[in-house]
């Protein structure tokens, strides 16, 4: 569950001048809940969506992931939450190109220090439809099945 509540992000300017990009935003996600965040340019999405994903902190305000609050983390602490709790799928998916699929899928349990499991990452691969394509190089793979590549990881 995510729970924000009263989160405002305020940049700097060089001058010394804030430049608000959140203001007073609260809500609550449940578990399975489907979210969209639209916006006009400059309304703070991307902002809002750093916050969510612990790449940044909040100005002010409280941030509850699974009921832990996030808000005050430390970059290594965010980074250990990212690692355990939070996927992404990047606009231009982010994969290693001189390593297969599966490869690509089994990255996040390196980083974690977890062991690699195969089998697992075969069959997340399969549920995204790409088993056929597992030992294929990203380079070989059409936009679409990069893009599943992307899903499937998030999924291990």
């Amino acid at each position: 569950m995510i729970e924000l509540q009263g989160i405002s992000r305020i940049y700097m300017r060089e001058d010394g001048t804030p430049v608000p990009a959140l203001r007073d935003v609260s809500f609550s996600i449940d578990r399975g809940e489907f979210v969209t965040v639209r916006g006009a340019s400059g309304s703070g999405k991307s902002s809002l969506l750093n916050i969510l994903g612990c790449l940044d902190t909040p100005t002010a305000g409280t941030y509850r992931l699974d009921g832990e609050d996030v808000s005050g983390y430390t970059d290594e602490q965010r980074s250990n939450i990212r690692c355990r709790k939070i996927g992404f799928v990047f606009q231009s998916f982010n994969l290693l190109p001189r390593t297969t699929a599966v490869e690509n899928v089994e990255i996040p349990a390196l980083y974690v220090g977890g062991r690699v499991d195969r089998d697992r990452a075969l069959d997340i691969l399969g549920r995204v439809g790409l088993a056929e394509r597992a030992g294929h190089f990203v380079s070989e793979l059409s936009g679409g099945e990069q893009q599943g590549v992307a899903i499937a990881r998030v999924l291990m």
